[in-house]
């Protein structure tokens, strides 16, 4: 599928789309860019976040491209313009969230590594940052650093509490309820701007809202049941005891102040028990840095890029 050009958003010039099929079958749509300014830093391969597609983030590529990164973004399988894994195509859905981490590696092989030019380091948002602490010691070898907004490491404060939900989750699933949507939860999620709990800039979420109206074929509705089960499995392996101090990438935690989708504080115990994991929390910010006030968003950024640049001077004297 190509990608969507909308005068609100219109795409990147001189992307390349293409498709890749996964090891079991999945197809992923994929597109790269070259940077529109030089000297050449490398490549930011963009992990989005649930629910979310390529077109989201035209403006972030954009910004990264005029920094002199060429950029990979892609799809998740089950959601914008990938292979949707039900029946119904807008029931967001997983099996296990190493599905999510046979994908990175598949674009990683057959897009980054294969095509772009290094240095390489990865801008994770949510639920791509929870993929990228499961894929650590693989792209260890594979990437320099990597950037995590506001990632999916525990639950927010939306709905039933994390201790409540994800049991209820995993007992759903394992009675063979998974494809179904959580109890009280439906299809659609709330497109009024006000209340929202993404982002404070109303541009920014008009812009979003606008593309999903003119192709709700990259729209998905709610987790299902086993997709909520899977992170939680998830969740609960990279919060173990063992697993923060032994993980070998060097990342950067930037978490919203703000944030009721996923735990601020989740996010910063784990930094607190990582060696190779930087923290920032960003005050007033909501849940999707990137699609905030240009406040937020340009602290976000700056972060950004003194932790990417540190990483390529560290290169260079090694």
């Amino acid at each position: 599928m190509d990608l969507f050009d909308h005068p609100d958003n219109p795409v990147p010039e001189g992307g390349i789309c293409a498709e890749v099929t996964t090891v079991d079958g999945r197809a992923l749509r994929t597109a790269r860019w070259m940077p529109s300014h030089r000297p050449l830093k490398g490549t930011v391969t963009l992990l989005q976040g649930r629910a979310e597609c390529i077109e989201k983030y035209f403006e972030t590529i954009s910004d990264l491209r005029a920094r002199g990164f060429a950029v990979v973004a892609f799809d998740w399988r089950g959601q914008g313009g990938s292979a949707r894994l039900l029946r119904n195509p807008r029931r967001g859905h997983v099996d296990d969230f190493a599905d999510f981490v046979v994908d990175l590696d598949t674009v990683m092989r057959e897009v980054t590594l294969a095509h772009m030019p290094g240095p390489h380091n990865i801008l994770a948002h949510s639920t791509g940052g929870l993929v990228v602490l499961l894929a650590a010691r693989r792209l260890r070898t594979q990437i320099e650093r990597a950037v995590l907004s506001a990632p999916l490491i525990g639950l927010g404060t939306v709905g039933l509490p994390q201790k409540v939900v994800c049991p209820l989750a995993v007992t759903l699933s394992a009675i063979g309820l998974g494809t179904a949507f959580l109890p009280r939860i439906g299809p659609n999620a709330s497109t009024d701007f006000a209340g929202n709990p993404l982002t404070s800039d109303a541009a920014r979420f008009a812009r979003n809202e606008t593309v999903l109206k003119a192709r709700g074929d990259l729209e998905i509705g709610m987790p299902t049941v086993d997709w909520l089960a899977a992170a939680c499995r998830a969740m609960r392996q990279v919060t173990g005891p063992d697993f923060g101090p032994a993980m070998p990438l060097p990342i950067l935690i930037v978490a919203a102040g703000q944030d009721i989708i996923v735990s601020t504080r989740a996010a910063e115990a784990f930094a607190l028990q990582t060696r190779s994991a930087r923290y920032l929390e960003i005050p007033g910010s909501r849940h999707e840095i990137l699609m905030e006030d240009d406040l937020y968003r340009d602290q976000f950024l700056a972060a950004f890029d003194a932790f990417v640049a540190d990483g390529a001077l560290e290169s260079v004297r090694s």
